[in-house]
């Protein structure tokens, strides 16, 4: 059977010792020696050793030694020594040890006294303890507090023994006396420690007796103390009035440990605004005030669970809690957000955005090194702050949008995310945005955000000026025409070679004398489309991102998607300017450099010069434009000019209904029985009681009248998880009932002797498979005839995977040669029990997608016939929310394309991709794919759907 263990040793099994070695050391003279065997014998003794030879040895030979380090040694040898035989009697011998602690309770030296007194702590024997009580007793006197601490311990522990009121009769009463008298912190503490634990009326005697100079006793007495508190209030909630006026004035108390728990139990005690305003405001001061990011950490998640229950004394803290952004660590920044985010109200969200705008500008004029992840942080916050709040859009939208050319890609694509839904929601600001945008254009590096910049400007430029502004920006980004120099195709084949063994050679073809200046970063200083049309290879052309000619970097580079979207722009912005330009002939001049451009686009996906050839969407997509540019019909011009935006329109109300949702999910669930008692406290007498008080009252009758008094969850669900591990016509029955907790698994075993034979020696033997492991080893039994037996098993869980416990029983019976094995049916842990469904944007979702290495592909093979129907169940299967809009699902194509989310209690993202196509027969086909950061998730994962997706 397992045994308590209260000491830990590294013991290198590299070098055993031999128990004659050690026996020679203790014999001998030599201190050091005699030190070294000790710990040898006592690491020995923790990794299953016995050595009763030795015990003999060390009461002749160490027993009498005065060095301190022996006695010390041999105290923990004494403690992890078997005492007691078989049958739980003394052994004999340890009478010998009795007389050698008394005199060491007796010795001239208090650090001697001490650690003897420590020793008892651990001591369970009572025939040991009893000779030894009077020493104890006496130690209480001693002058040196290092003394009287560890010998109220010693009391403390004797007086929770079986027999120990016996044996310390009037031990609360001593201990009340020396607590009136002790002047020392720490012995003070252990006395009403002692009183709590054994004694606990005399404990909150002595508190109430005490109560005005409980704000000037030591840390440790209050820490003790608030416990009491708690204890006291839990069992008896009517008496919490009293008590809450003790922790508001240990608030003060200069311990932040304190003032930190004082926090806690007022927040746990009361639910009064006025006591939880005052427990957020310590946690705003210790926030500010201690430098440890650990504890920053809990104490925002300390705030986090206020605002969930406190949200309306939370508003009022909003600033407080902003100010821990000064903070230089990005996850204790990111959970500030967060906490706010949630906080804002019309009343206080200018504050909360002028503060985020200078901190915007605080990463710009510092460079510290994760300033571009903690600006697209306050980006989205900013973001989120003008969605809710419209009229703060205008304060914020025109510094945002100096950071389109943002080195951080991601935080660049915040921000024209950002200005494309404000521009949609804000009318007010169209004009100001769109010029501002071709202002700043040039100084986009990323194409993504060009890309989604040159939508904005093609769907938002409505009036002629501004289209012709937006024609004109986007000429100069892409530079002169053509993209690259026209040579005969002999030459241009003879070159290649050359070319690419000098890539920084350029040639050039000029229609004037003046050869134009290259910079140093190759770029050309001027161009001019009517004196010379100056060409180089695309290493040269391509220039530097930052430079005017952005557009023209991005798609020499080879980026023709990019080349695409500057197509569908220039073709919405002739489009508009034929309805808003009075001049035929100005629009078809600049329908003409349209086409020119869209001409020179497609030469130069077909020219040699760059590495990939233009690809077919890309193609398709320019020619497309050409033809709209040629041949243009009203129903093409109300998809081009309406129907984009109105796709826009409806994607963002969709966005704000699927959060309207999300916020109403969240909200609590009531949980208010027709018959539950309603104390009225109006009704009451108010004799005597303080505001505080009155306040608690009223909180927690609100609270019985709206049911958010929350309760366990019902029993229903229970028989659904208990599993039959053996057969009915098994001689031993096993049932089990399975707990799954977040990193731990449960099993409460029920057995069944179902003979008419006393089984001996039965043990219940369990393996596991996947990423779980056993806690406890496994016990023997005694089952008498038909009596039944609870076994308790606990497995830890360390990643997201599915697993499978397997085992047996195993047990004698009179015939001891004859050991019987049942073997158990194994138990499959769900993979299901430790994920959630979980939202993420789409960004992010992408970007995950991108990184995580681990991919699980599975056929899809249904009798399903329904895409949408066999996406519902695949979610509902799986527990993960389907991140692709309702709205996008819409219709009868017969394919469909979806993208789930889910994460895990281990902090574990679960990614998958649904496509199917329903073919002619009316099956459906296609690929779940799923990623993960971790193999474990991603086949666990893949292993499930390929069980349920058939619609069982």
């Amino acid at each position: 059977m397992e045994k308590s263990c209260s000491l830990l040793v590294h013991f290198d099994s590299g070098a055993p010792a031999l128990a004659n070695e050690i026996k020679t050391a203790l014999e001998g003279n030599d201190v050091e020696a005699k030190i070294d065997a000790l710990k040898k014998s006592i690491m020995l003794l923790l990794n299953g050793e016995t050595l009763p030879q030795l015990f003999i040895t060390i009461v002749r030979y160490v027993l009498p030694s005065e060095d301190h380090t022996v006695q010390k040694l041999l105290l923990l040898y004494l403690e992890i020594i078997d005492k007691t035989d078989a049958k739980g009697k003394i052994l004999p011998e340890m009478i010998l040890i009795c007389q050698n602690l008394r005199n060491n309770l007796q010795h001239p030296n208090e650090y001697i006294r001490g650690v003897a007194l420590r020793f008892l702590c651990r001591l369970n024997e009572a025939e040991l303890i009893e000779p030894l009580i009077p020493s104890i007793l006496a130690n209480l006197e001693h002058r040196h507090p290092f003394v009287r601490r560890n010998a109220i311990l010693a009391i403390m522990s004797v007086y929770k023994l079986p027999q120990g009121d016996q044996l310390l009769v009037d031990a609360p009463e001593s201990i009340e006396r020396l607590l009136t008298t002790e002047q020392d912190a720490s012995a003070k503490r252990n006395a009403f420690l002692m009183l709590f634990t054994c004694a606990q009326d005399r404990a909150v005697k002595y508190l109430l007796t005490h109560l005005d100079n409980v704000p000037i006793w030591g840390e440790l007495l209050q820490m003790v103390v608030l416990e009491l508190i708690r204890k006291v209030c839990r069992s008896n909630p009517g008496e919490k009035g009293r008590y809450i006026k003790i922790i508001i004035s240990l608030l003060n108390a200069p311990s932040a440990a304190v003032v930190y728990e004082c926090a806690g139990t007022l927040v746990s005690l009361s639910s009064a605004p006025t006591a939880i305003r005052a427990a957020a405001n310590t946690y705003c001061q210790l926030l500010l005030s201690q430098s440890d990011n650990n504890v920053k950490l809990i104490i925002l998640d300390r705030l986090n669970e206020l605002k969930v229950s406190h949200k309306e004394v939370m508003i009022d803290m909003i600033m407080d809690i902003l100010r821990a952004l000064s903070s230089p660590n990005l996850d204790i920044r990111r959970k500030t957000l967060d906490i706010v985010l949630e906080l804002i109200t019309p009343r206080n969200v200018d504050e909360v955005v002028l503060t985020l705008k200078k901190e915007v500008v605080k990463t710009q004029s510092v460079e510290l090194e994760k300033n571009g992840e903690y600006r697209q942080m306050l980006v989205q916050a900013i973001h989120s702050c003008a969605i809710k709040f419209p009229e703060v859009a205008s304060t914020v939208v025109h510094l945002l949008m100096d950071f389109l050319g943002d080195n951080n890609v991601a935080s660049a694509m915040d921000v024209v995310v950002f200005v494309r839904e404000i521009i949609e929601t804000n009318p007010k600001l169209r004009v100001s945005i769109i010029t501002r945008l071709l202002d700043t254009f040039y100084q986009i590096r990323s194409s993504r955000v060009c890309s989604c910049a040159l939508w904005i400007i093609g769907e938002y430029c409505l009036s002629a000026s501004e289209v012709e502004n937006g024609i004109s920006t986007i000429k100069q980004c892409l530079g002169d025409l053509p993209f690259f120099s026209v040579a005969d195709e002999g030459e241009n084949a003879d070159s290649q070679g050359a070319a690419s063994s000098k890539p920084q050679q350029a040639t050039a073809v000029t229609a004037s004398s003046r050869r134009p200046a290259i910079l140093a970063d190759g770029t050309y200083a001027t161009q001019s489309a009517a004196s010379e049309t100056a060409t180089a290879s695309p290493t040269l052309v391509q220039g530097s991102l930052a430079s005017i000619g952005n557009l023209r970097s991005l798609i020499l580079s080879g980026d023709f998607f990019l080349a695409a979207v500057v197509a569908c722009t220039l073709t919405k912005l002739i489009l508009r300017l034929e309805e808003v330009h009075s001049s035929k002939a100005e629009v078809n001049k600049a329908s003409a450099g349209v086409m020119l451009i869209l001409v020179s686009l497609l030469q130069l996906g077909d020219s040699s010069f760059l590495a990939h050839p233009i690809d077919n969407d890309s193609r398709d997509r320019i020619v497309f434009c050409l033809r709209i540019l040629c041949n243009t019909g009203n129903e093409v011009r109300m998809i081009w000019l309406q129907s984009c935006r109105q796709s826009f329109v409806q994607m963002l109300s969709d966005k704000q209904f699927r959060e309207a949702e999300e916020i109403k999910a969240k909200a609590q669930i009531s949980h208010a029985q027709p018959d539950d008692l309603i104390d009225f406290y109006h009704l009451k007498s108010r004799k005597g009681m303080s505001q505080l008080e009155l306040e608690d009252e009223v909180q927690d009758d609100l609270k019985r009248a709206t049911g958010e008094f929350t309760k366990d969850g019902d029993d229903t669900n229970k028989l659904n998880r208990i599993l039959q591990l053996t057969g009915f016509s098994d001689p031993v029955y096993a049932e089990a009932y399975v707990t799954v907790h977040q990193y731990d698994i449960v099993l409460d075993v029920t057995i069944i002797n179902r003979t008419k034979e006393t089984l001996q020696n039965l043990c219940l033997e369990l393996a596991t498979m996947g990423d779980l492991k056993l806690v406890e080893r496994p016990q023997n039994y005694t089952l008498a005839p038909e009596s039944s037996k609870q076994i308790r098993a606990n497995i830890k869980v360390s990643s997201t995977e599915t697993g499978v416990i397997f085992g047996n029983i195993v047990y004698e019976t009179t015939n001891v040669l004859d050991r019987t094995v049942v073997v158990l049916n194994d138990i499959h842990i769900d993979i299901m029990d430790y994920i959630s469904p979980a939202s993420c944007a789409d960004v992010a979702f992408r970007t995950m997608w991108a990184e995580f290495e681990w991919e699980n592909k599975v056929a899809v093979n249904t009798v399903i016939q329904g895409e949408k129907e066999f996406l519902d169940h695949i979610v509902k299967s799986t527990n993960m929310k389907c991140l692709t809009p309702r709205c996008a699902l819409e219709g009868d194509c017969g394919y469909l394309a979806a993208n789930l989310y889910a994460k895990s209690v281990f902090g574990e993202d679960a990614l998958v991709n649904v496509s199917v196509e329903k073919q002619s027969d009316g099956k459906l086909t296609g690929y779940i794919r799923i990623r993960s950061k971790t193999q474990g998730i991603a086949l666990s994962l893949g292993d499930k759907i390929t069980l349920k997706q058939k619609g069982g």
